[in-house]
């Protein structure tokens, strides 16, 4: 080791830890795993976080853009807990009528009236989720037909006996067979198919595939309903969400002659979903987090074992000139170096863990945040250096007389 008198170079102090970290390389290798397991759970973890994140928000997106969603019943709050509150009125064909046709910031709407019930022909039979709609649904979901065409455009409250089945249903009911114009039955009631809808699969937990379309008033009559389930509204753009929400709130308080209903904006669900999605990633990298301490009380006690054995070592440097704050330096280095290298090795098997995932399951968008690939490199070093502090200390303060002695 040269000039020990006039200092250590930052290349010394790197090079005399590599060495004294291969000269007890299983030490190291454990030191540098525990490292090593931390940093890739944070990256792993922040990966799947992310991803979740982006998942929903593309779910929303294939919603269709620019939406409200209206609910029957005004939404209020009390303390944390929500409730539906007054009075509720029937939110009706005749309002999904006057929004669609009276707001001028609106492009389209479509009522939804929902129920379950047993599809069957020819004697297959399925329960199945009912989706009471008009034309206008085709448009303001994106939906795309496999075969045949959607609902027949026309006065809503007139209903009617057509049916757009999901691809699953029309697979179990029909096998290979062509289902257009064929005759099914939804509990009692007689239906002529008119269309199969393209596979989609599911979005936010509901499959498309295993779902047919009928004519809204039918579907109320059928379920014996008088209110709707929701009325989708599509807005011109992004920026007549909110005026488009309060011309739909005025409308309906006049034609309910109360404030009755609830308006959900598409954006403002999405924004509440990625906050959630932030919130757990948070958590998720908290708990990963403590891997990391527990690494690094690891390398505190390697290095408080190096300095035990390092005692003539540590002697000789101070004998050939090495003053406190350079043998301070070597192990503060030793122990940087250590975690750093862990923080490689970790970053590269957390990155592969979540190739893998992505590979897997392609539909999950996994990929770890720049910010969280440079908070691991960051925080590893950090750790190698916090936790080698004590170990650096006690080396330092050695008394070279007796360190030489190896006492």
């Amino acid at each position: 080791m040269r000039g020990l008198g006039s200092g250590l170079g930052f290349g010394d102090l790197v090079a005399f830890a590599v060495g004294a970290l291969r000269g007890h390389r299983l030490r190291t290798l454990l030191s540098v795993a525990g490292v090593a397991v931390g940093i890739a759970a944070v990256v792993a973890l922040t990966a799947l976080g992310e991803g979740a994140r982006q998942y929903v928000v593309q779910e929303f997106m294939s919603l269709g853009t620019n939406l409200l969603i209206v609910l029957p019943g005004k939404v209020e709050t009390s303390g944390m807990v929500p409730f539906v509150g007054g009075t509720t009125h029937d939110l009706t064909i005749e309002d999904y009528r006057a929004i669609a046709t009276r707001l001028p910031f609106v492009s389209d709407a479509a009522p939804l009236a929902m129920g379950t019930e047993s599809v069957s022909h020819d004697g297959r039979s399925r329960s199945v989720a009912i989706i009471g709609t008009t034309a206008e649904l085709q448009r303001v979901r994106r939906l795309r037909l496999g075969s045949g065409r959607f609902l027949r455009a026309g006065d809503p409250e007139q209903g009617g006996a057509e049916v757009v089945l999901g691809v699953k249903v029309a697979g179990e009911l029909f096998g290979n067979a062509n289902p257009l114009g064929k005759v099914v039955r939804i509990g009692q009631w007689r239906f002529r198919v008119v269309g199969v809808i393209e596979p989609r699969g599911r979005s936010l937990g509901f499959d498309f595939d295993d779902v047919v379309f009928v004519p809204v008033a039918t579907t109320m009559r059928m379920f014996n309903r008088s209110s709707l389930f929701r009325i989708i509204v599509e807005v011109h753009t992004a920026d007549d969400l909110e005026a488009g929400k309060q011309e739909v709130l005025d409308l309906l308080s006049k034609r309910h002659r109360a404030e009755d209903v609830t308006v959900i904006t598409q954006d403002a669900v999405v924004s509440t979903f990625a906050q959630i999605m932030d919130v757990l990633t948070l958590a998720l990298v908290a708990i990963a987090s403590v891997s990391l301490s527990v690494a690094g009380i690891g390398i505190m006690n390697v290095m408080l074992v190096a300095v035990a054995e390092r005692r003539r070592e540590i002697g000789l440097l101070k004998a050939l000139g090495a003053g406190t704050g350079q043998v301070l330096g070597v192990f503060v280095t030793e122990a940087a170096v250590l975690s750093t290298i862990g923080g490689v090795v970790g970053l590269a098997a957390g990155w592969a863990a979540v190739r893998v995932f992505v590979r897997i399951y392609p539909a999950f968008p996994a990929s770890p945040p720049p910010w969280a690939i440079a908070a691991s490199l960051a925080v590893a070093t950090v750790v190698g250096l916090v936790f080698g502090v004590l170990p650096a200390r006690r080396a330092a303060k050695l008394d070279p007389v007796l360190a030489l002695a190896g006492r």
